[in-house]
């Protein structure tokens, strides 16, 4: 984004990481700062990995818009009416042929799915949630579960870490589905054309924003479509290496209101900060 005083039309933001402190929670600071931004005229969008589920039960996001992209892309989700605006599935086929790969490849693999609305994982799965969260589909063999296709795959392995899981199957995966993770111990997989950037930019456009008026906050590789596409991108200090490396700015942490810093001072007239520019690329 060029140097210059002018407001951003739209802000978006991711949650876990970036807006959200450690304990789950949008700081006073932040949630005064926010509404400030939406009082000059500023949308804004949260842009997470979360379902939307887990987004309706956060505390301090009322008054940030009806609007919530979910699921790395895959779901639009209107908060106020409860219904999916816009969805994007990996195609059952792809998602079978997906889970068979895997399996073959890393004996011990276990699957979860995001389907619209609905979630449930496989038995193997499920011994390696913490979470007392039921599931809304039976459980059941992962190939059953992708029956209807899926607005995420999420692949876990029992002794590999999310980014050595990654490692070893991005070959398998190759260009039939996106893949990242965002900091969780699991991968998560959806359609090929579905991301951040894709739901945002789909969003932006039927709303007349352009893109250079776009200011996005993130933290984590499924964060980076969202970054590069934004006109400017701010990563926390807390921030993935690769976020790091690729953004525009680095603001403080999202403990330390690091969000809430860079609205502050766009609202009170300075100019997006340049001292942190993304690597020029070379063709």
């Amino acid at each position: 984004m060029p140097v210059t005083t002018e407001l951003p039309r739209l802000i978006a933001t991711d949650l876990d990481g970036t807006l959200l402190r450690r304990d789950g929670t949008v700081s006073p600071r932040t949630q005064h700062a926010l509404k400030r931004a939406r009082l000059s005229g500023i949308q804004i969008v949260m842009v997470t990995g979360r379902p939307p589920r887990h987004v309706v039960k956060i505390e301090g996001t009322d008054g940030f818009g009806a609007i919530v992209i979910c699921v790395n892309g895959a779901l639009v989700f209107d908060m106020e009416q409860g219904v999916v605006v816009r969805e994007g599935r990996l195609c059952a086929l792809a998602a079978r042929e997906l889970v068979s790969s895997l399996r073959a490849h890393l004996p011990g693999i276990c699957f979860a799915v995001e389907v619209g609305l609905d979630f449930g994982w496989e038995p193997s799965y499920g011994e390696l949630r913490k979470r007392s969260e039921l599931p809304q589909l039976s459980s059941a063999d992962a190939l059953s579960l992708c029956e209807r296709g899926v607005s995420k795959l999420i692949a876990r392995h029992p002794d590999l870490s999310a980014e050595d899981l990654l490692a070893r199957s991005r070959t398998i995966i190759a260009d039939r589905a996106t893949v990242s993770y965002s900091g969780a111990p699991f991968l998560e997989l959806g359609a090929p054309e579905v991301s951040k950037a894709s739901a945002l930019a789909t969003y932006c456009a039927e709303r007349d924003l352009g893109q250079n008026s776009v200011v996005a906050f993130g933290d984590m590789p499924n964060d980076l479509p969202m970054l590069e596409w934004a006109g400017h991108s701010v990563a926390m200090a807390n921030a993935h290496a690769s976020v790091l490396a690729a953004t525009d700015e680095v603001t403080l942490s999202n403990d330390e209101d690091g969000v809430a810093l860079v609205i502050e001072r766009l609202l009170d007239g300075g100019p997006p900060r340049l001292s942190h520019r993304r690597p020029t690329r070379v063709s």
